[in-house]
This record gives structure tokens, C-alpha cells and sequence, in this order.
């Protein structure tokens, strides 16, 4: 048998997205490991004898015309259950996968074949916590892009239609404040909402993340109420045309989609970095060899056995016979013998 010692990811390790989640302070949508993804080694053993594993290493060594056999779901059971082992180290952490085969450099081959598909097929699932963050912020950044596109073409075509409004740059600024404070909100309300999932109502981290929240809203209250009201007139009365209240409602959506599609985006930049350090998230240990010494017949074994059975076999001969002889010269029980023979018709 050829074997071969992998190290599957540690997940205990933090990540980079989750330095930098902290540095964002408010605006940070995940509090590190908010979607943290277990992957013991249970799941790795499992996926070894998965149809997409197995499937890539039949096509990779034509297995099916190797072996003689003419359907598929045959070499797959044959590999399963007669040639691949996978034991798992509960104190190491390293998974061991064997592999027999009658040739040996085609155990080894077949062997390290295994490790290498399986981190094929793994790296395009979400089996680490970075994966799980990058596959969260790349659908969340879709329709964040979408609702920018659309609150970018809304402005436009309201300027095209009215004619560019100038906007002083105090009120400006109360505006882009007012939507990145709403954006910061928004992302902290997925965070929370997440948070709920795995955490009780009396995890400190959750706390610490629901006074933030209140922070950044009683900050936009404030904001708000200088501006000149809590929805929608920012300035005050005679500072903007009249149409200047719709105007200002399309430059704070377009502000506020424009805030919250770069802060998922910077996120999803750090797990991208993250899944990229742990592209190689199976670390091969021990590459599989050829095996120098025959995993099955066991010849030594099988002599041993013959030898001590011939030895019991011969004994109880021995002792038979002995009997026999003796019986033999006892007129009583020689009579016995002769009516048994009689009976059952030995000659």
C-alpha cells in the first residue's frame, strides 16, 4: 500500500480580511469569522470518495479500461472499497491515504493523484472561512453594483432633463456625510444580522456591535437635524431651486450606493487575499512512494498460519491414530468399531 500524509486548513488562525475588518471600524460589515466555516477532517475524508473526486481520477488514469471493467460505477465501488483508505490523526490533525494496487508505482501514482484532485475539487467549494466571506461579498457587491448603475443613471438623466443643478459645498458635504452614515448603518445591520445566527443576546461582541449601531444612527440624527430636517429637505428653504429637493434625493441614493459599493468592495478585496493564502489549503506532509515491501498477499503471514495449522492438523492425527491403535487391541471396544462400520456401510 502507498500512502500518503496530508494537513488539511486550520481554521483557528485569524485572517487578514479580519485585521481589516476591525480597522474599518463602523463601517465593517463582518466582525472576524462572522461566517466562520468548520471543515473537520471528517469532510475532507468524505469528499475523497465523492463522485467528483473519484471521476477526475478514473478519466486521469483511464481506469475503466485498466481495470477490465466496463461501467463506471464499478471502478468507482471498486476504489471506495477495495483500494482507498483514509485514516484520520484526531491528536495530529494529518489524514493518512493509502491506496493498494498491484503495481506499486501506480499505488504512489494513484495515491498523490487523490491529494492532488481533491484540492482541485475543494478549492472550488466553500470549505474555508475566507471562501465563505468572498462567495457572501461577491453577491452582495452584484446588487450593490446594480442599485449604484441605477442611482447613477437616475441622476443623470434627471441633470439632462432639468439642467445641471449647482450645489453649494456645504450642502455637499451634509449629503455625502448623511450617505456614507446611512451606508455604515446599512452594513452594520447585515453584520448584526448575521451575528444573531450563531451568537446570544448576551455575547459581548454582539453587544459591542448593537451600541455601535446606535452610535453611528444618533450620529445621523445629529447630521440630519443640522442639515435642516430627518428626511429629505437638507438646506435650508430659498438655498436650491425648486426642484433642488428631488435633486438632492438622487445625489444622496447615488452617495449612499456609492459609499456601501466600496466598502463591500474593499471587503471582498481582503477575502479574495484571504482565499488566495489559503489556495493551497491542503499541505501535502509525506508524498506517497512506492512501496518497497507487498501490503497484500502477506506471505509471511500466510506462512505462519499454514505452518502453526499443519502443526495442530498433524498433532490431532497423531493422537487419532494413537487412539485408534489402542482401540483397536480392546476386544469390547473393537466390537463397537465393527457395528458403527456396519451401520454406516465403511468398508
Amino acid at each position: 500500500m502507498a500512502e500518503t500524509k496530508i494537513l488539511t486548513p486550520q481554521q483557528g488562525s485569524s485572517s487578514m480580511a479580519s485585521q481589516f475588518i476591525n480597522q474599518l471600524g463602523g463601517a465593517g460589515v463582518f466582525a472576524g469569522g462572522a461566517l466562520g466555516v468548520k471543515t473537520p477532517n471528517d469532510l475532507y475524508t468524505e469528499m475523497l470518495k465523492s463522485r467528483a473526486v473519484l471521476d477526475r481520477v478514473i478519466d486521469r488514469f483511464d481506469l475503466t479500461n485498466s481495470y477490465k471493467t466496463k461501467s463506471r460505477e464499478d471502478v468507482r465501488s471498486m476504489l471506495v472499497k477495495e483500494m482507498l483508505s483514509a485514516k484520520d490523526d484526531k491528536k495530529s490533525g494529518i489524514i493518512t491515504i493509502g491506496v493498494e494496487d498491484k503495481n506499486p508505482q501506480k499505488a504512489a501514482d494513484l495515491a498523490n493523484a487523490f491529494v492532488e484532485e481533491l484540492k482541485n475539487v475543494s478549492q472550488g467549494l466553500a470549505v474555508t472561512e475566507a471562501a465563505g466571506r468572498r462567495l457572501f461579498f461577491e453577491e452582495q457587491l452584484k446588487d450593490a453594483k446594480e442599485a449604484l448603475i441605477k442611482s447613477e443613471e437616475s441622476l443623470r438623466g434627471f441633470q439632462e432633463r432639468t439642467g445641471a443643478v449647482k450645489m453649494d459645498e456645504q450642502a455637499k458635504a451634509v449629503i455625502e456625510g448623511m450617505a456614507q452614515l446611512r451606508a455604515q448603518i446599512a452594513a452594520k445591520e447585515v453584520e448584526l444580522k448575521v451575528m444573531r445566527t450563531y451568537s446570544t443576546a448576551s455575547n459581548p461582541d454582539l453587544q459591542k456591535t448593537e451600541e455601535a449601531l446606535k452610535g453611528l444612527k444618533a450620529e445621523l440624527g445629529k447630521l440630519e437635524a443640522r442639515g435642516g430636517g430627518k428626511h429629505d429637505t437638507f438646506m435650508p428653504a430659498g438655498r436650491m431651486p425648486e426642484i433642488g429637493t428631488e435633486y438632492t434625493r438622487k445625489i444622496r441614493d447615488f452617495k449612499f450606493n456609492e459609499t456601501l459599493y466600496g466598502l463591500l468592495t474593499q471587503q471582498f478585496e481582503a477575502a479574495k487575499l484571504d482565499e488566495a493564502r489559503d489556495s493551497a489549503i491542503i499541505q501535502v506532509i509525506d508524498k506517497a512512494i512506492p512501496p518497497e515491501r507487498r501490503f497484500k498477499p502477506k506471505r509471511t503471514q500466510m506462512v505462519m498460519v499454514a505452518g502453526i495449522s499443519g502443526f495442530v492438523i498433524s498433532v490431532f492425527i497423531a493422537f487419532f491414530m494413537e487412539f485408534i491403535e489402542k482401540s483397536s487391541e480392546n476386544p469390547e471396544t473393537r466390537q463397537r468399531f465393527e457395528t458403527i462400520k456396519k451401520y454406516v456401510k465403511i468398508k
